[in-house]
């Protein structure tokens, strides 16, 4: 009976940690050096009345912008305030009070259980739980309590089920890699109910038999 009794509460702790997300990684912090532009990012450009201007463009391998009138400005390695300044600056020789918009937008991927999983375009700003509702969602087995994220060579496991407000708004960083957990195969009442009311069954018809 205490051999049952141990592994009674042995299954209880086994449910228990089934039930609940594992120990996570602390949060990624967000660096200065993260809202640079970057060779691989995107600017979304919209100047007013200067269609020939406006559109989505990458950023090369050289910082500049991959359009042929705006490939001589220089945006990679700087923060979109002095990216603004500088497509500014170029748009003075074209116009006297140039009115325009630039918004960033990041490569990311987003892998594991989701639908649609690839290398997505998502505007600076997005959350990471964004990120992965843009992939589709997660599928059927996939788990947001245990999401893999790489950031700047380093892993990180996290729960973006949970209530704590600076995951839920953690943005995206360029170059993001976030992949959503699968669950197992586990299922409580095959795994551990079904033996524990076998074992009892047994327990019991052995004691019944022993104390005739």
């Amino acid at each position: 009976m205490m051999r049952l009794r141990r592994l009674l509460t042995g299954a209880l702790a086994v449910a228990g940690c089934a039930g609940h997300p594992v120990d996570l990684s602390p949060l990624p912090v967000v660096s200065p050096a993260d809202s640079l532009l970057r060779p691989g990012d995107s600017l979304r450009v919209t100047v007013w009345r200067q269609a020939e201007f406006s559109g989505e463009y990458a950023i090369n391998p050289d910082s500049t912008v991959a359009h042929p009138l705006l490939q001589g400005v220089r945006v990679g390695g700087v923060p979109l305030s002095v990216a603004r300044a500088r497509l500014r600056d170029f748009l003075l020789a074209y116009e006297q009070n140039p009115r325009f918009v630039v918004e960033p937008a990041y490569p990311v991927v987003v892998a594991g259980e989701v639908r649609v999983p690839g290398l997505l375009t998502l505007p600076r700003g997005m959350t990471l739980s964004q990120a992965v509702a843009r992939a589709g969602g997660p599928t059927e087995r996939g788990r947001l309590d245990r999401v893999r994220l790489v950031r700047g060579g380093r892993g990180y496991t996290l729960n973006l089920l949970s209530e704590d407000p600076r995951l839920a708004m953690m943005p995206i960083v360029s170059g993001d890699q976030v992949f959503v957990g699968r669950r197992s195969d586990f299922n409580f009442v095959r795994d551990v109910l079904a033996p524990i009311a076998s074992l009892s069954a047994a327990v019991g018809a052995l004691v019944f038999y022993l104390t005739r």
